[in-house]
């Protein structure tokens, strides 16, 4: 296999990071990835958790265009995204 590519089932434990406000979000396996009928990454819905502690907390969810997505690092996914660009909803 080439070194370019990689598996989805490798990357679910990836953290996803935005180097453009430092926000940390849950792994990748923890959150959704759009794929279109190509089989192409379109989107991904991470979920922000607003409280770590608690069973009653709220989750945000946001989406992140595929063209957010920087870098593909061996333990991160490097999104660049202005989170005021971004679309929410809980």
């Amino acid at each position: 296999m080439s070194e370019n590519l990689k598996l989805y089932s490798e990357m679910e434990g990836y953290e996803v990071i935005n180097v453009n406000d430092g926000n940390k979000f849950n792994c990748l396996g923890n959150n959704d990835v759009i794929i279109d009928e190509n089989g192409n990454f379109k989107m991904l819905v991470l979920t922000n958790n607003k409280s770590k502690i608690g069973l009653f907390s709220k989750n945000e969810f946001i989406e992140v265009p595929w063209e957010y997505v920087r870098k593909i690092g061996t333990k991160t996914v490097i999104i660049d995204a202005d989170e005021e660009l971004l679309k929410k909803y809980h």
